[in-house]
């Protein structure tokens, strides 16, 4: 009888940001237990993503910070990539692995409050014994049928919080500029932004051909971003995608630091932030983010270089 392979659970139960932050760490760990059995407690509309960059090889339901699936339970190595705990860190302990690497932990690291997000989580492993690299963040290029046109410049309005929403008339000022220089604009989002894509698209006078909001599952928006000459966006999960794809991007910061959530200071990517911090959950659009203007925009995607059109990974 085959003896069964050990596994190895990581709790990373947030968005696709979130996921592709984390993607150094996961590269860590897959390096340091090839021969466990890799499983990510994560949403499972993150799977195919997950799957693709050959970090996990399975993902369990995870949506949120509820009681764990029964069968994450028993692991020889469970890692909390989730948050600084306590309530993280409790519930992976409930699943009584073997061995359990978290912040928090009695005569473990402390959780560095202003480290990078790539950073924070490489430190741990670090500190717990597994060598981590925070700038191996880049992922193969899917192969898959996708819409869009190469060298386009994307623009992704949308953002999960209004606080980091530049205005849509701003969006619009910005696809005129890349349209008049002899540039296609495509605007990107998921489907609870479409209609946000589309008033942008109207303000600019573009077709509705030219928004791809809605248009595209995860692999077909990493296809699209990786066929692209640069995107434009605010803090969110498309930053990471570029950083991911290794597409020029400049990405608009309000009430959060770049230096927490930014793109790899090393390039091909611009941040903009006029370095004040404020609520990244408020209910409109934050000071900081509405002080950077088109001009600015304007000038960072002038600075950025034409990118490479190979394979990352």
């Amino acid at each position: 009888m085959t003896p069964a392979r050990p596994r190895l659970v990581v709790l990373r139960a947030l968005k696709l940001g979130d996921l592709l932050t984390a993607v150094p760490a996961l590269w860590a760990l897959a390096r340091a237990y090839p021969r466990h059995e890799r499983v990510l407690a994560a949403p499972a509309w993150l799977e195919p993503l997950a799957r693709h960059s050959g970090v996990v090889q399975r993902i369990v339901d995870t949506p949120d910070l509820g009681p764990l699936d029964p069968s994450l339970a028993g692991a020889d190595v469970a890692v909390n990539l989730h948050g600084p705990g306590p309530q993280s860190t409790a519930l992976l302990a409930a699943t009584h692995p073997t061995r359990l690497v978290s912040y928090g932990l009695a005569g473990g690291p402390p959780w560095p409050d202003r480290e990078h997000e790539r950073h924070r989580w490489c430190r741990l492993l670090r500190d717990s014994g597994v060598p981590a690299d925070p700038d191996d963040l880049l992922l193969d290029v899917p192969h898959v049928d996708a819409p869009g046109r190469s060298g386009a410049t994307l623009l992704h309005p949308g953002a999960s919080s209004e606080a980091r929403r530049w205005p849509p008339q701003r969006w619009a000022a910005v696809a005129r500029a890349e349209t008049r220089a002899g540039r296609t604009v495509l605007l990107t989002g998921d489907a609870g932004e479409a209609d946000l894509a589309a008033e942008v698209a109207w303000r600019a006078g573009l077709g509705a051909d030219r928004v791809l909001a809605g248009r595209t599952d995860l692999l077909q928006l990493l296809a699209v971003v990786a066929s692209s000459d640069r995107v434009v966006c605010g803090d969110t999960g498309m930053a990471h995608v570029a950083s991911a794809m290794a597409t020029p991007s400049v990405v608009l910061f309000g009430p959060t630091s770049p230096a927490i959530w930014g793109p790899p200071v090393t390039g091909p990517h611009v941040a903009l932030w006029r370095g004040r911090a404020g609520d990244p959950h408020a209910s409109r659009a934050d000071p900081g983010l509405l002080a950077i203007g088109v001009d600015d925009v304007l000038q960072a995607l002038d600075s950025l270089p034409v990118p490479p059109r190979a394979t990352t990974r």
